[in-house]
């Protein structure tokens, strides 16, 4: 089982690709809709995902709970895809929230600007002037979204295992080199790694929503690490009391693992609502 993430410029051929890939492998393509409805599914509104759907947010909405509770579903969503089995995820920054994770591979999909251009002046029946303004909004927002909420060069080749310019390219012809890749790369070994890495990383957000969401306990940047018998937990606390509140969570939720904290208390702390 492997999953492949599939990053693209606009106009790029990213969902032809990431389609007959997906046909090739018979894997699931996980696409902008699939993403959505799960995270709906975990009840964040519409307004949410337009506010930071793959662009940079607006200073007053970065500092906002709202852009938290935004990262922390699609860490979900994505995680839980994951999860499902074999898949093509297409953006969303799925490639670096599964970078650590064994049996992933990771793709970069880019075309000269000038054959963008033509494709955005097809897609959208609009002028030379028009379609240059969609490519040039379209790339502030992706590398905008990238470089805030994982600090990442969205168009740095180094980032990604494989990067294709498909200005020339037929879409099968990429998948064809995907799937090569994939097949030479992804090996058994890998793929067992893969399951029980992702199940550490699932289980880590498990207790990150079981602290924040069901508890309601406000331990600010909360970060876990999970082991095969125990829980790290990271963040800042405004007492020691909430400290020991997220503790004896997690040991309520996870009684088979030991906890260890290594959040600091800085006495009134606090973020905007």
């Amino acid at each position: 089982m492997a999953i492949i993430t599939i990053s693209r410029e606009l106009a790029a051929l990213g969902d032809e690709t990431a389609l007959e890939l997906a046909k090739r492998l018979q894997y699931r393509c996980v696409d902008k809709g699939s993403l959505e409805a799960r995270i709906k599914s975990f009840g964040i509104a519409d307004r949410k995902l337009k506010k930071y759907d793959e662009r940079r947010p607006s200073f007053w909405a970065s500092l906002s709970q709202d852009r938290d509770d935004y990262l922390h579903y699609l860490k979900t969503a994505i995680f839980t895809e994951a999860g499902q089995g074999a898949a093509v995820i297409i953006g969303r920054g799925a490639n670096v929230i599964l970078k650590d994770l064994p049996g992933v591979l990771s793709v970069f999909l880019t075309a000269p600007r000038d054959i963008r251009t033509q494709r955005v002046k097809s897609y959208f029946h609009c002028d030379e002037k028009r379609a240059l303004q969609i490519l040039e909004q379209s790339d502030k927002d992706r590398e905008g979204f990238h470089r805030y909420f994982f600090e990442m060069e969205w168009h740095y080749s180094g980032n990604y295992h494989l990067s294709l310019n498909t200005g020339h390219l037929h879409p099968s012809m990429c998948a064809d080199i995907i799937k090569y890749l994939c097949d030479t790369l992804i090996t058994e070994e890998a793929e067992s790694q893969h399951v029980l890495r992702l199940q550490e990383l699932t289980l880590g957000q498990q207790v990150k929503h079981f602290i924040l969401y069901e508890k309601e306990i406000p331990i600010h940047f909360l970060e876990t690490t999970v082991s095969s018998d125990s829980i790290s937990l990271y963040g800042v606390a405004n007492s020691q009391a909430m400290v020991e509140a997220a503790v004896s969570a997690v040991q309520e939720l996870v009684p088979f693992k030991a906890v260890q904290s290594e959040m600091q208390v800085v006495q009134e702390y606090h973020i905007m609502p």
